[in-house]
Formats: structure tokens, sequence, C-alpha cells
């Protein structure tokens, strides 16, 4: 069966709870900054595991980059993330001996805040040949107790793809259970808005492991924002999902679709950011609701049309 993203029942469920207060959540989130991280040049980095701000004409890709392409609509994408949330995950670098810096890890988001116009980026320097001190720096960070639950899951994510460990390996160097680890790397998987939110402390640990229990990262995206609008604990966020889901049972003759209903969702879905969702019946009657986030959604479907490129 294609594998055309539908909007849920329970997205309109959630869509009337939050109402026109979804654009004073909105203004609660501010980008994150890294404003109490030192910027490269005004001291010389003593710890791997610490962020520092580079400017941007300091850094240099990796001639390395096994990747020569980049998916531009994911990159513009990313782009507008980072304008609105600013860099959740900084890049990784090293230092070249004429003082310059070359990406290691990240540039797809080098590049996406270079489109975005940051001329500072948050990246950790390490020493691409001391594996040894680069895995004690990072657990040694770990165990700070000012770190909040993304910079956690990066930590942990460094071992594992800079240290070459195991998550097994990495529970065992942390004093941490696996399971608290494998809880901790999953939320890497949220969209950027939740992981933004995690990071400032609009939302909980506890609040996130409930959102990632619906795979859909619009509905994702509305549950936080239920959450803080709100003011839900985590048990009653639990039951309102409940409730909602029950609420968008299916209805009596409703039917699952035909495989080429999922083309048209696919089809038409990718100029609405898969904002769109289907119904039908026994008979072979129903609805399609679509909905946009703005003009430049509806006037792009409208030129595919006109240009028959749909």
């Amino acid at each position: 069966m294609p594998s055309g993203k539908q909007t849920r029942g329970l997205g309109r469920g959630l869509g009337a709870i939050l109402g026109d207060s979804a654009g004073d959540i909105e203004r609660l989130r501010k980008p994150v900054g890294y404003v109490n991280k030192e910027i490269v040049g005004t001291k010389e980095p003593q710890d791997t595991a610490d962020i520092l701000r580079i400017p941007v004409d300091m850094i240099d890709p990796n001639p390395f980059q096994p990747r020569l392409s980049f998916d531009k609509e994911a990159l513009s994408e990313l782009t507008e993330s980072i304008r609105t949330f600013g860099l959740i995950q900084p890049i990784t670098v090293r230092k070249k001996g004429d003082g310059r810096y070359q990406i290691i890890s990240g540039e797809r988001r080098f590049r996406a805040c270079q489109s975005a116009g940051m001329d500072m980026i948050p990246a950790y320097i390490r020493d691409a040949n001391d594996q040894g001190m680069l895995e004690m720096a990072i657990v040694e960070n770990i165990q700070r107790e000012n770190l909040d639950p993304i910079e956690v899951a990066m930590s942990y994510q460094r071992l594992i793809e800079e240290c070459n460990l195991t998550q097994e390996q990495m529970a065992e160097r942390v004093g941490k259970k696996r399971v608290s680890v494998t809880n901790h790397l999953r939320l890497l998987k949220l969209p950027a808005k939740v992981q933004h939110d995690l990071k400032v402390g609009l939302l909980s640990v506890g609040h996130a492991k409930v959102i990632l229990g619906v795979e859909d990262p619009v509905l994702q995206e509305q549950l936080c924002d239920l959450v803080i609008k709100n003011d839900l604990s985590v048990r009653q966020l639990e039951e309102k999902i409940h409730k909602l889901n029950a609420t968008e049972k299916k209805r009596p003759g409703e039917q699952e679709l035909p495989d080429e209903y999922y083309k048209v969702l696919e089809h038409i879905g990718k100029y609405f950011s898969n904002n769109i969702s289907l119904k039908r019946s026994s008979s072979g009657k129903g609805t399609m609701t679509i909905r946009f986030d703005s003009d430049e959604e509806m006037r792009k479907f409208l030129s595919a049309l006109d240009e028959k490129d749909f």
C-alpha cells in the first residue's frame, strides 16, 4: 500500500480544542541561541564537550563528505525551522592548523544555517585524533546537573557516532540503565518544535514520552501545544489522547481506502505538508479535506495545476 500520509481525525479534535490560541503558544517560543556559550576567539576551548559559537566564515566543509547533494525541499524546511527555533543540535567541527574549522558532522545543518542568515553557528569542537579524551569529555558533560533533556540526548548520540559505542556500552560508561539511554535518544526523533519546547522547559520528558506514542509529527506538535495551553499533567495528556481517539473512531460505514486513493493523498498532500484527509463510505461516497498554512501553499498548488505538473 502506498505510504501517503494523511491527517488523522485526532488532529481535527486537537485543532478544535486549541482554536486561535495556537498563535499565543507560538509567541512563547524563542529561538535557541546558546547565548550562554563562548564565542570562538574569546578563549581557547578546554573541553571538547563544550558548545562554542563559531563565525560562519571560519568554517569549511569536509572534503570527504560522502553526501554530495542535499534534497532542496528538506533543506528549505530545515532552514525555516532554524529561523523559528534556532539550531537545536549543534554541528561538530575540528580545528585545522590554519586556525580555521572543518566540519566533521552536520553539513546539512551548516548549509541551512547559512541559508537562514546566521553569522554564528553553535558547534562542538573536538580533537579528531584523541578518542579517549573525547569520550571522557562527553561522559563528564553528561554527568553535569544543568543539562536539559535534549543536551543529554545529543551527548548520548555523540558517544554512539563519534566514539563508536553501542547503546549498552554507552549506558555502562555513563552509569545509566540502557532503557533510560534509549528513551533519551528517542527524544531526538521528535519534531524540532517539540525538541525546542523540551529544551527551554515548556515541556517535560514525561510529556514527551507520551507524545512519542503518536506517530504523526503534525499530531505530535499539536499535542505539545495542547499541553502548554492547558498546563496538562502527564496523566491528563494520556487521558486526553484516549478520549480524542475514542471520539474520532471510524464511524459506521467508513471503509479502508483503495490503493489508488493513497496516490491522491500523496500527490495533493505534498503541496500542503500532508495536511489532507480522505474518507470513503462503502457506497463510494466520501469527503476530502485539505488544510493549508499559507497563501503560498495554495499558489504552488494552483501553479502545478496550470502547468499540468500534478
